[in-house]
């Protein structure tokens, strides 16, 4: 039966963990000296007439031997999977689709993971890049390159002390003067703001993009992943030689 990368990448890391937990599993088992060891005696005495005592034993409970089998098949294992998904990336490939129009020919797998991961941080950027106040009105300045307001124009006042008469003098009184001030209009201001910000309209038409190729990406991933392999069984060669 034909195999698929895609199931090669599905065993992948249990195959790892399993391989690792028996590798440390048998690290641990060759430092316990006393499973390795083990001894016999029986004893004698000069004459009929001595004491008699049982003979003593202890067998050997861990073969060196045999954990380098162990670990051998663990990682012979793990080498064909891991030689089975490397040689398949050298020939996975597809091509990246958008809006029925190929952007990308014959692309390799392991590219295209790297483009899905570019594409989220890409998102993650234009998502977050100032948008122009949506309060205003804004028009592109070409002598600046900026978006720019169209000009205000408020005045500038200045307060102005005023005299109010509110009794006038007589022969016994002096008159009497409220002083209060007065806003009077002395120039005026005209305010352009300008921006460098981006219109909300281009932000969404750049997310929209992104998403589209992070979609067309992600299909052709999954077409790549669906490749017909060949499995590799490379691991009996490389622990034949280091441990035959």
């Amino acid at each position: 039966m034909a195999t698929k990368l895609n199931q090669i990448l599905a065993v992948e890391k249990g195959v790892k963990s399993d391989t690792q937990r028996k590798v440390t599993d048998a690290y641990h088992t060759i430092q316990k000296n006393a499973l390795l060891s083990g001894l016999s005696r029986t004893y004698q005495p000069v004459d009929d007439e001595g004491e008699r005592l049982p003979p003593e034993s202890t067998r050997v409970q861990v073969q060196g031997e045999d954990l380098l089998k162990q670990v051998g098949a663990a990682l012979t294992r793990l080498f064909d999977v891991t030689a089975t998904k490397d040689w398949a990336n050298c020939s996975a490939r597809a091509d990246v689709k958008v809006d029925g129009s190929t952007l990308l020919e014959d692309v390799p797998v392991t590219y295209l993971l790297f483009l899905e991961k570019q594409l989220v941080d890409l998102h993650t950027f234009v998502a977050k890049l100032p948008v122009l106040d949506a309060a205003e009105a804004w028009t592109l300045d070409q002598s600046t390159d900026c978006w720019r307001t169209e000009p205000v124009k408020t005045t500038r006042t200045k307060k102005v002390p005023r005299n109010h008469v509110k009794a006038e003098a007589t022969d016994k009184h002096p008159a009497q003067v409220e002083v209060y001030h007065e806003d009077i209009v002395v120039g005026f201001w005209t305010k352009v703001t300008f921006s460098g910000a981006v219109p909300q309209k281009r932000v969404n038409e750049l997310l929209e993009r992104v998403g589209r190729l992070q979609n067309a990406v992600k299909f052709a991933r999954e077409e790549a992943n669906g490749t017909e392999i060949t499995y590799q069984r490379v691991g009996e060669k490389v622990l034949g030689y280091l441990l035959g």
